[in-house]
């Protein structure tokens, strides 16, 4: 599984520290006056008492060696889960006798985890259209507005919408997404789908900790569906021309580049040559690391190289499902119930200002499925039983499903990626 950070000591080091580096512990006196005019309930004796003990804690500290007990302002962590894909009985699972949704039980197990990261991003698969265009599942979805409101209650900051399935419900469904998103969460991102040809041509920049990140997201196209002839900008395609000019924009305005490309084969848990082909224009445009979706399956993760620059990328082929239903049945079926959550560590180096990946793994998870409201859930695997393995509804639809086949699915696709961390060799 992929490493813990710490916790225990690590924490309250990490703590105390925190309060030591605000400004308020230069000396005793001045953690003194600080504490009673702010609090005007600390005494005095109790500050000092405070401050030698904060001292003790970073000796503490120093002596141990303990590198997470000193904040890192120089560091960003980053992750994306895969597809939110929102079959008919994920959309029914979460209906309320009101007539209303509510999808906060899928992220029930691990909200924790995407809040915790700097920087989260998501594969939102489904275009989110409103009720007033129909709730629908497979083949042309359109969910609920309430999805939104959860995926922000989760902790995500970046929404992909740009996926094969944006123009499910033509214009008005993309209209309908923006305008949700633009009156109720604003400060949310949304990547690959339009209203605008200035908001087409912008690019998306997230800046933390003196880390500035671009972060692009395209799809190989809408199922055939054409792009409105009054907004052909309507959806972020992979076009070769435009991608190769966005990168090299983004390239020279940031540190670091993020691209989000939806593309791959449907249920191969190997790339094709189209990912491939693009994975050698991301490298040679300057991307530093490839967060890949569609797929619904997941795929390798591996570190690539431009032997003529010596630049080097970190490319996640398909993430996978997060959360789906599907109808299928068979052989197969239950390797759409396996799905990663990307974690990367970005650190700058405050010499040369350059910003590279200090860490890096995989959170394998799993989706369960029983009957009734708030029946679908997402689990680490980590965290998941061979008990909850019996009870997952998957396993009528194909027999294979198990605990031990979810791991098995997980070491064979990634090796022992998902332990992996660092730099490359």
């Amino acid at each position: 599984m992929k490493r813990k950070r710490g916790f225990g000591v690590g924490v309250a080091l990490c703590l105390t520290l925190a309060v030591i580096q605000s400004g308020c512990g230069h000396n005793g006196a001045q953690v003194s006056e600080y504490k009673v005019k702010e609090t005007e309930k600390t005494t005095l004796e109790e500050a000092e008492k405070l401050q030698e003990e904060t001292i003790e804690v970073k000796q503490l500290a120093e002596e141990e060696n303990i590198e997470q007990a000193l904040p890192d302002h120089s560091s960003l962590r980053l992750i994306m889960v895969g597809d939110i894909l929102l079959h008919t009985p994920v959309e029914n699972s979460a209906k309320r006798e009101d007539g209303s949704y509510n999808f906060d039980a899928v992220f029930e197990h691990t909200w924790e985890e995407i809040r915790s990261a700097d920087l989260a991003l998501v594969n939102q698969e489904v275009i989110i259209g409103g009720e007033e265009l129909g709730i629908s599942g497979y083949p042309a979805f359109n969910a609920p507005y309430e999805i939104g409101d959860t995926l922000v209650n989760a902790g995500f900051d970046v929404i992909c919408q740009g996926t094969n399935h944006a123009m499910d419900k033509g214009k008005r469904g993309i209209l309908n997404c923006l305008t949700f998103w633009e009156e109720n969460h604003p400060d949310i991102a949304v990547l690959g789908i339009h209203n605008s040809r200035e908001s087409y041509d912008d690019i998306y920049y997230y800046e933390q900790n003196g880390i500035r990140i671009a972060i692009l997201n395209y799809t190989y196209g809408t199922n055939g569906i054409p792009l409105p002839e009054d907004m052909p900008y309507a959806v972020s395609l992979l076009e070769q021309s435009k991608v190769e000019a966005d990168l090299q924009e983004a390239e020279q305005n940031s540190d670091f580049v993020v691209v989000c490309p939806h593309w791959g084969t449907e249920y191969l848990l190997t790339t094709d040559t189209m990912q491939k082909k693009w994975t050698q224009i991301f490298l040679e445009g300057g991307a530093d690391l490839v967060l890949g979706t569609h797929p619904h399956v997941i795929e390798p993760v591996e570190w690539v190289k431009d032997e003529n620059t010596g630049h080097e990328m970190l490319v996640y082929y398909s993430l996978g499902n997060f959360v789906n239903w599907t109808s299928g049945t068979g052989e197969g079926v239950a390797n759409r119930m396996v799905g990663g959550m990307a974690d990367v560590t970005l650190k700058k180096d405050l010499d040369s200002g350059n910003v590279f990946i200090s860490d890096w793994g995989v959170e394998p998870l799993v989706c369960h499925l029983t009957d009734g409201q708030d029946g679908v859930t997402v689990y680490p695997l980590s965290e998941y039983s061979e008990t909850l393995a019996e009870e997952n509804a998957i396993c009528a639809q194909d027999g294979n499903f198990t605990l031990d086949y979810c791991t098995d699915l997980c070491e064979s696709v990634w090796g022992d990626v998902y332990s992996a961390h660092g730099e490359p060799e």
